[in-house]
């Protein structure tokens, strides 16, 4: 075994875990929630003789001051000694649970698009999220449909009161017209009633 070089690996299961989140991590988002941490700690739990075992040793080592190769392989001998496991099965191990780790974010990747409403799964009922963009759907159709027949209905209003306001003018009118009739009529009887005493009652 090699004292000078870094075990390959070492390090590409932390970064698998932390790279290349899903979507944005928000500003205001901190660190992860706790169940998020629990299900990949529940995901990177082993039996001990693996890979995940043996980082705990190298951050154990690595807390006492150990660092560089001298900490990989303080940690290998140590945990080869306890556990027998070789370099080729440690290495193994880390890529399963890269594996692992990889398998379990594209589902639940899968998930979340499907949450969103981008993907269907079949036999898996719609989220609460696809239910509430489905509601608004229909209820912006419903407004759209109600902000048409709104429409409908001023113009409507609109030809209504065009209509009364003419036909109020045209009876306004016809009183106007009434009434200079009747004046003009009851002006001329009244003055053949004065001519009709004046001459014949004598």
């Amino acid at each position: 075994m090699s004292g000078g070089r870094p075990l390959p690996g070492s390090a590409a299961l932390f970064a698998t875990a932390a790279s290349s989140p899903a979507s944005p991590t928000p500003p205001s988002l901190a660190q992860p929630e706790q169940r998020h941490l629990d299900h990949i700690q529940g995901l990177l739990a082993g039996n001990g003789k693996d890979f995940v075992a043996y980082t705990k040793m190298v951050r154990s080592l690595q807390a006492s001051g150990l660092s560089g190769p001298i900490l990989y392989q303080t940690a290998f001998n140590a945990f080869t000694a306890v556990t027998s496991l070789d370099l080729p099965a440690l290495l193994k191990s880390a890529e399963e649970f890269e594996l692992k780790l990889t398998a379990d974010r594209n589902q639940i990747l899968e998930r979340h698009r499907e949450k969103l409403g981008e993907i269907r799964i079949a036999g898996v009922a719609p989220s609460a999220l696809v239910q509430l963009q489905q509601q608004e759907q229909q209820l912006q159709v419903a407004l759209t449909e109600l902000a048409r027949q709104l429409e409908e209905k001023q113009q409507q209003l609109q030809a209504t009161r065009q209509q009364l306001q003419e036909q109020q003018q045209k009876a306004a009118a016809a009183l106007a017209s009434y009434e200079l009739a009747h004046a003009a009529a009851a002006t001329e009887l009244q003055a053949h009633r004065q001519a009709t005493q004046s001459f014949l009652l004598r």
